[in-house]
C-alpha cells in the first residue's frame, strides 16, 4: 500500500490527508474492510467519487469488516434501474464490531440530490433529512446512537452542513478507460483496469488519531 501524507491546518479541525491506492477489486474491498475495523459507533463517513471508481466495492468491504451478511448493493443503480420517484435511498444493516458488540451501518445513497436543482450545504441536507424522515432514519442521521456507523455514498456537497466531524473518502479512477455500457452498470466492482486512488481526509476532532496504517484508533 503506497501512503502519502499531507497536513493540514489544525485549526481547522482536519488531521492529516491520507492517500493510498487500490490496484485492484480485492484490494478495494480489503480498504474498506480494515477502515471499518478502525470506525466507531456514532462516526459518519462520506464516501465519494465518479461512477465506476469502485465505491460500492468499498462499502461492501466495510460491510465484511462489520460481519454484516447482507449484500451491500450499489443504491444508485437501484435508483436508475427502478427510477425511484425519491432522492435518496438508505438501508438498515445489522453487524458486529470487531468487539463483539453489534453494529448498526447505515448506508446512504444521496446521487439524485447532486442535481442542478439543489444547492450545495444546508439547503441539500434539509432534503436529505425530509428523504429520511419517510424511513424513519432522520434521527440516527443527525444524532447517530452509540452504536451506529452512517455510511453515506454521494454526500460531499453537504459534509459540513451534516457532520462537523466526519471521515470524508474520495475515490479517483482512471480516466477515460470505462466506455458508456460500463458506466451505466451496477458500482459494485472495478469497471476498467488501472490503480484506483483513495484520499482520506480526516474533520474533527473525533478522527485526529485517524491513521490507515494501524489496526485501531
Amino acid at each position: 500500500m503506497n501512503e502519502d501524507n499531507t497536513s493540514n491546518s489544525a485549526a481547522s479541525g482536519t488531521a492529516k490527508t491520507i492517500t493510498v491506492e487500490a490496484t485492484t477489486g480485492e484490494a478495494m474491498h480489503e480498504l474498506g474492510k480494515h477502515v471499518a475495523h478502525l470506525a466507531h459507533g456514532g462516526d459518519v463517513i462520506l464516501l465519494s467519487g465518479p461512477l465506476g471508481a469502485g465505491k460500492t466495492t468499498f462499502a461492501q468491504g466495510f460491510g465484511a469488516g462489520l460481519n454484516i451478511s447482507e449484500p451491500i448493493v450499489s443504491p444508485t443503480f437501484t435508483i436508475a434501474r427502478e427510477l425511484k420517484a425519491t432522492f435518496t435511498i438508505a438501508r438498515e444493516l445489522k453487524g458486529q464490531f470487531p468487539n463483539g458488540n453489534s453494529a448498526h451501518l447505515i448506508h446512504v445513497d444521496a446521487y439524485r440530490l447532486g442535481g442542478n436543482a439543489y444547492a450545495p450545504g444546508q439547503n441539500a441536507v434539509e432534503h436529505l433529512l425530509d428523504e429520511l424522515e419517510s424511513l424513519g432514519l432522520d434521527e440516527e442521521l443527525e444524532d447517530p446512537s452509540d452504536n451506529t456507523i452512517i455510511l453515506m455514498e454521494w454526500g460531499e456537497q453537504m459534509a459540513a452542513a451534516l457532520a462537523p466531524e466526519r471521515l470524508e473518502i474520495h475515490i479517483d479512477r482512471p480516466l477515460n478507460t470505462v466506455s458508456t455500457d460500463e458506466t451505466s452498470r451496477a458500482d459494485n466492482e472495478l469497471t476498467s483496469n488501472g490503480t484506483r486512488t483513495v484520499t482520506f481526509i480526516p474533520v474533527g476532532a473525533s478522527w485526529q488519531t485517524f491513521d490507515i496504517t494501524r489496526n485501531n484508533r
